[in-house]
């Protein structure tokens, strides 16, 4: 990327523990713009960084800058996460900060959100097809679990699948269904109507909890989601239901998802992030009857880092050239 005379030139702060052929790979895509490694480098998107004073005079942050540093800032223009949550960044003092000097905020949920839907494809076809009760009886002793399975095995073509948000992932796993011929519908705080699949607003959630056979739960952690799965809304659900998250684990009432499981109210649950994490190893959702939990890796692919910055370079060429920014939030 080359900048002509009259161009600015740009620093980019980041704080992502890169491979040292990405950082280089960044370095000469950038140039002449200049990249700022942190003090200290984060080996993980799931928590802020420390606050760093090179962040507070750079120009663009990637990475997961302490948001105290994004509301000081006298110059970042652009923030961009690589993460595809930013409860951290939702508050109105980093939305004021950002606007006082024209500044703007984008995510990572592109690159996460193929993973995140096949995650969740995944877990639904191993829960129609019986793979976790197979698996059991395999490590059980070698149990021929015939008479049990094959009468209680499921497709997924008639069934109904319950999309609870509806962002980039939400979007792809709509995608990755279609083919199975699932009627598929969505819930979501404000519905476009430009939606490529029926969705309806959150107050006909409990309406439509009833008639479906799997609930998928991608809300964010957020103002007015704590929680938002409680007994209440598990006792709504079909006894035969399976719930999925991939959202945040503080969006379900993890007692009373228990207690549904335990009492068989609910007939299974695939959970790829809790509260808190790690779960603790004596918690009890671990030994739980038809749950089946996979340590926060639906975002996972091996080649993570470099979609990451392959995400981040296209969208700084955008930057540049002016142009709108993908996954832009704020």
């Amino acid at each position: 990327m080359i900048a002509s005379d009259c161009q600015p030139r740009y620093s980019v702060w980041t704080n992502v523990h890169l491979a040292p052929e990405d950082q280089q790979r960044i370095s000469r895509s950038i140039h002449p713009h200049r990249l700022i490694p942190a003090a200290s480098l984060e080996p993980t998107n799931l928590t802020a960084g420390a606050s760093d004073p090179a962040c507070l005079t750079a120009d663009i942050a990637f990475g997961q800058p302490a948001v105290t540093d994004v509301i000081a800032s006298r110059c970042l223009r652009w923030v961009h996460l690589t993460s595809a949550g930013y409860t951290r960044y939702d508050r109105e003092e980093v939305r004021a900060a950002l606007g006082q000097r024209g500044g703007m905020m984008t995510n990572s949920s592109s690159v996460y959100a193929d993973p995140c839907a096949q995650h969740v494809l995944a877990f639904m076809l191993a829960h129609n097809r019986r793979l976790p009760s197979a698996i059991d009886a395999q490590r059980s002793g070698g149990d021929w679990a015939y008479p049990a399975l094959r009468p209680t095995a499921r497709v997924l073509s008639g069934q109904s699948v319950l999309l609870v948000g509806f962002g980039a992932i939400g979007r792809r796993l709509a995608d990755l269904l279609a083919p199975f011929g699932a009627a598929i519908l969505a819930v979501r705080r404000h519905p476009t109507g430009t939606e490529p699949v029926p969705t309806v607003s959150v107050d006909r959630l409990n309406a439509s909890l009833p008639q479906a056979d799997h609930v998928v739960n991608l809300l964010p952690s957020a103002a007015g989601t704590e929680k938002m799965f409680d007994a209440g809304r598990f006792a709504l659900m079909h006894p035969k239901a399976a719930f999925y998250n991939v959202g945040r684990g503080d969006t379900v009432d993890q007692d009373a998802l228990l207690e549904a499981l335990t009492c068989g109210r609910l007939a299974a649950a695939y959970l790829d992030v809790t509260s808190p994490e790690p779960l603790p190893r004596n918690h009890p959702l671990w030994n739980a009857p038809n749950c089946v939990i996979t340590p926060h890796i639906a975002g996972g692919v091996q080649d993570e880092p470099q979609r990451l910055v392959d995400h981040f370079l296209a969208n700084f060429a955008r930057f540049v050239a002016g142009e709108p920014l993908h996954d832009r939030i704020i």
